[in-house]
């Protein structure tokens, strides 16, 4: 006679040949790769924001011509004896920089913009060493996780082609009647920057947490808030963009007064020069109007995403958009008091180190209401 099954045994036993359960791709790589990885990217990002406000210091010293060509391997030794100085610096002197604006230069004089434009370059270098040493190491040993190879090659690309876009700027201000780089060059120059800074944040954000969390913090995710967050972030980068355009040619010690422009909203001169293209990237009174009203633009969407950000059912999500509303008004509030001290190099770089925050809080709050954090007592009352 057959033995009686227990009532509950065909199941128990189905439970017992079940396959476990697959996690995702990325999970799959090797133990300690996300957060290695994660930490590589931080380097990257701490060293790109130092490339930021450096790049920012050798414009605002007008250091960016002094090295006069561009070798990428060996223009990392700097001059070494009283010679090399002396060649470096009659190279400079054959340029319009030097004939029109820094004639009479004293050598000790040229070393100062010369170690600027060096370290500049000299970072750029570093950058590139970190991120191709961290990524020959990670490939080697198999330890990047599934679908994130294309996405740090492309971090690299982006670097290379940073590096020759730098050259690109710089040659601009060595060609004749120039006596610095283009504005628009300088511009693109500076995007790049901070896309991949962007890229890099994004990166590291999505590495912070699990891919299991990240595949359950989707389904939550607030598309309103991400949609909204994403043209802020948008509008953020052309702001950026349009403030390089002012730096470039030096417009924020033209116009120093505030709400108006020499006493008017519009100045007259705003469409003077021919052909009509050129006011936007050198006429003085069109580039700081424009920064202007993209500013004032800015800050009201601003509001507006904050508003939808602090009805956020997530707690992590509100902080993030404080955050965020608190660091654009400081901006604006730097931007005007920049302006009206006539830009002094300070207050410059203190301008473009805030917008390096901002353009980082924006992208978190992004990251957050695309993938939010649920609240720990949220989460202990679903397990109950």
């Amino acid at each position: 006679m057959a033995k009686k099954r227990a009532i509950f045994e065909d199941v128990t036993g189905a439970e017992a040949v079940r396959p476990a359960l697959q996690t995702g791709g990325i999970d799959r790589a090797k133990p300690g790769a996300r957060g290695a990885i994660r930490l590589w990217l931080m380097m990257l990002f701490a060293l790109v924001c130092v490339m930021i406000l450096v790049g920012g210091m050798t414009r605002l010293t007008d250091s960016g011509l002094s090295i006069t060509e561009w070798r990428p391997v060996t223009g990392a030794i700097p001059p070494l004896n009283a010679e090399m100085w002396a060649t470096e610096f009659e190279k400079y002197r054959q340029i319009d920089q030097y004939q029109i604006v820094n004639r009479g230069m004293t050598l000790e004089e040229f070393k100062i913009i010369y170690w600027w434009e060096w370290g500049h370059r000299q970072l750029g270098r570093v950058i590139g060493l970190v991120w191709g040493a961290g990524f020959l190491f990670f490939w080697l040993t198999r330890r990047i996780p599934t679908g994130w190879t294309p996405r740090l090659l492309t971090l690299g690309a982006l670097g290379g082609l940073q590096g020759a876009i730098g050259w690109w700027m710089v040659a601009s201000g060595l060609t004749e009647g120039m006596t610095t780089v283009a504005s628009y060059r300088l511009a693109t120059h500076l995007g790049l920057a901070f896309v991949i800074l962007g890229l890099i944040a994004w990166y590291a954000l999505l590495l912070n947490r699990s891919e299991s969390d990240l595949i359950a913090a989707r389904r939550a995710r607030e598309g309103r808030l991400f949609s909204i967050s994403t043209g802020l972030m948008h509008l953020a980068f052309v702001q950026i963009l349009l403030g390089a355009l002012v730096a470039g040619i030096d417009a924020g010690r033209s116009y120093t007064d505030w709400p108006l422009m020499h006493g008017v909203f519009l100045p007259p001169e705003i469409l003077a020069m021919q052909p009509l293209w050129v006011n936007f990237f050198e006429n003085p009174a069109t580039t700081q109007f424009i920064h202007r009203i993209a500013g004032y633009i800015l800050v009201v969407l601003a509001v507006v995403v904050w508003m939808g950000g602090r009805k956020s059912s997530h707690s992590a999500t509100r902080a993030a958009f404080h955050a965020m509303l608190v660091v654009m008004l400081a901006q604006i509030v730097l931007g005007i008091f920049t302006v009206l001290h006539g830009a002094p190099w300070q207050l410059g770089i203190a301008h473009q180190a805030t917008a390096v925050l901002l353009w980082v809080l924006i992208i978190r709050a992004r990251h957050l209401a695309q993938y939010p954090r649920f609240d720990r007592l949220r989460r202990q009352g679903a397990k109950a």
